[in-house]
Order: C-alpha cells, then sequence, then structure tokens
C-alpha cells in the first residue's frame, strides 16, 4: 500500500470522493440559507408536540391553523409526522404536487388550503397515500430541511408544525433548524399521558426551547344526549403539570363526537363556530395563544457600531438576541 495518496493506485477515487464531499458541502451552505431566508418571513413558529401519541395532538394543529387564518393572519401548517401524515385528509385536501407548478426561484407550492392558509405534507408529494414512509434519520431530517427551504411560503405571521409524538428526529430538527420555534404541549389529563409530557417538556429545557402553553385535550366526555361532561381520563392533570413547570396553561377542551366526524370528513369542527363547549374552550386557547405572541417582546439587535447592544458590561440575554 503506498504511503500517500500521491503513490496511492486509488488516487481518481481519491479526488471523485474529494469533489463529491465538497459538492456535497455546497448543496448544504447553499440550503442553510435558503432556510434562514424562508425563516425571515415567518413571524412566530409554533411547534405542536405532545409526549404519546393518541392525544390529539394533530386535531389540535389544524383547528389552531384554520382558527388564526379565520382571525386574518397568514398561517402555514407544515406535517413533519413523516411516519404518519394525516393533516390533508383532515383538511380533505387531495392536491398533489405533480400537478403544481413551481413559483418564483423554483420554489414548490404548498397547498393553498384557504385564503389565508397554505400547507404541506409528505402526503402530497406520495404517488400513493398509503405507502410506508420506511425513513431512518437523516432522510427525515432532510425531508424536514426541504419543507422549509424549498416550499414557497412567502409572508407568514404563524408557521404551525405539527410534531409526531416524542422527542426524537422530527422534533429535534425543528429544535436544531428553527431557533425561534415555539413548543405547545399537548396531553390527556391521565396519568400516563401526563408522564410522556414531562419528557417532552424536559426536552424543549434541554434544547432552550421557549414552551408557549400547554393544552389538556379530551378534558371529559360531553355527552351527545344530555350534555353533560363525564370524566373519561379525569381531568386537571395538565393543570397541575403546568403549574409543577411554571408554564402556561392554554386550557381544557373537552372531548366531542363531533370532532372526530369532522377529521374524518375534512371538516375541522372545533373551529367550526358551532355552540358548543368543545368549540368555546378552544376559542379561548386560540385567543391566549395570539395574546401570548402578542405579548413576546421583539429581541434587539445588536448596536451598529460595532459588539452588542448590552454595552460594556457584558452580555444580557435578557437586553438583546446575542
Amino acid at each position: 500500500m503506498g504511503s500517500s495518496c500521491g503513490t496511492c493506485d486509488s488516487k481518481a477515487g481519491c479526488g471523485q470522493a474529494s469533489s463529491q464531499a465538497q459538492a456535497q458541502q455546497a448543496h448544504i451552505a447553499q440550503q442553510e440559507v435558503a432556510i434562514k431566508v424562508s425563516l425571515a418571513k415567518i413571524k412566530h413558529k409554533i411547534l405542536v408536540m405532545s409526549g404519546k401519541g393518541g392525544v390529539g395532538k394533530s386535531t389540535v394543529s389544524t383547528n389552531l391553523a384554520v382558527g388564526l387564518a379565520q382571525r386574518g393572519y397568514q398561517v402555514g401548517l407544515m406535517d413533519v409526522d413523516l411516519h404518519g401524515p394525516d393533516i390533508c385528509r383532515m383538511l380533505n385536501l387531495e392536491h398533489r404536487l405533480q400537478d403544481a407548478e413551481r413559483g418564483e426561484g423554483r420554489l414548490l407550492p404548498p397547498i393553498q388550503a384557504s385564503a389565508n392558509l397554505k400547507v404541506t405534507s409528505l402526503e402530497y408529494m406520495m404517488e400513493d397515500r398509503d405507502d410506508p414512509i420506511i425513513w431512518r434519520g437523516p432522510l427525515k431530517i432532510q425531508a424536514i430541511r426541504q419543507f422549509i427551504a424549498d416550499m414557497d411560503w412567502g409572508e407568514l405571521d404563524y408557521l404551525v408544525i405539527d410534531a409526531p409524538p416524542g422527542t426524537g428526529d422530527e422534533p429535534l430538527t425543528i429544535a436544531s433548524t428553527i431557533p425561534d420555534a415555539q413548543a405547545l404541549v399537548v396531553t390527556t389529563p391521565q396519568d400516563v399521558a401526563l408522564a410522556d409530557v414531562r419528557k417532552s417538556i424536559n426536552f424543549c429545557l434541554h434544547v432552550k426551547m421557549r414552551i408557549l402553553g400547554l393544552v389538556e385535550n379530551m378534558s371529559g366526555l360531553i355527552c351527545p344526549h344530555c350534555g353533560k361532561v363525564v370524566e373519561v381520563f379525569k381531568s386537571g392533570g395538565g393543570e397541575r403539570t403546568a403549574a409543577d413547570f411554571k408554564i402556561n396553561f392554554l386550557g381544557r377542551v373537552p372531548m366531542d363526537p363531533r370532532v372526530v366526524t369532522g377529521g374524518d370528513a375534512g371538516a375541522p369542527y372545533l373551529t367550526s363556530g358551532e355552540d358548543s363547549p368543545a368549540v368555546e374552550a378552544f376559542n379561548q386557547v386560540i385567543d391566549k395563544v395570539i395574546g401570548q405572541q402578542l405579548a413576546t417582546p421583539r429581541p434587539i439587535p445588536l448596536a451598529q457600531a460595532g459588539g452588542c447592544a448590552c454595552g460594556d458590561g457584558g452580555c444580557d440575554p435578557n437586553k438583546c438576541s446575542c
């Protein structure tokens, strides 16, 4: 074996590998720029997450995005639940990316679900929606980055991101790619769900993601016959957990059979305007989300004359974004 690449029989192969690595690095750098350009046009990014599956996280994501759009905000809804993308079905969207025309700068168009709501999901890009997604971490990370870099989101007030349950690749990629994302954590009241949601809260603390608040979903069942509330999963556990971690409690949303039928029909019920305790409760959640965003101070930019806006006394993260 030769002592260096200069005498190695595989010299041509080494050069080819080096060129490929350089091309890959260049692509990543270009994508990073595209991500920053896209995110700079979006005011608020909300990651809807949960510690456990089956707590109604996608229902909360969908109705939150629709509710914000109904109030006149420009909203994007990004489905990063790559192994179980359901957002398109919950909004009755059957668009296919293959049929869409690329926009300005060859960016891909999201689905225009309504005048104020844009949606993207892996299901939008699949030939057969029933095909399984058998991907490991690197492919999932790259797909999420492309959702941000390659989609023509334009100017948005809110980007709502629906993540799969847990603290794996998808929420971790959002945390690292969107530094100013805020988490909205969804749980149900029973102890098993609360044990897992505490992991989600600690995940946010670990990656330094601001927690917008916690929603206790399925907090009692509204009887379709008498209208009374039946405590199926108990209630109050979400509020106690929020108090334990000193985070905002955004409200309890009771179960209603019409939420299920609305989701299956592609007509989100919690933002339907119907006279229902569940609809009223969710409207209050939306009010609190908007109130939290309005109360969040904008970062103070760095001083133009060089150095930090904090002055000579050292960096104070409460005064600037450094």
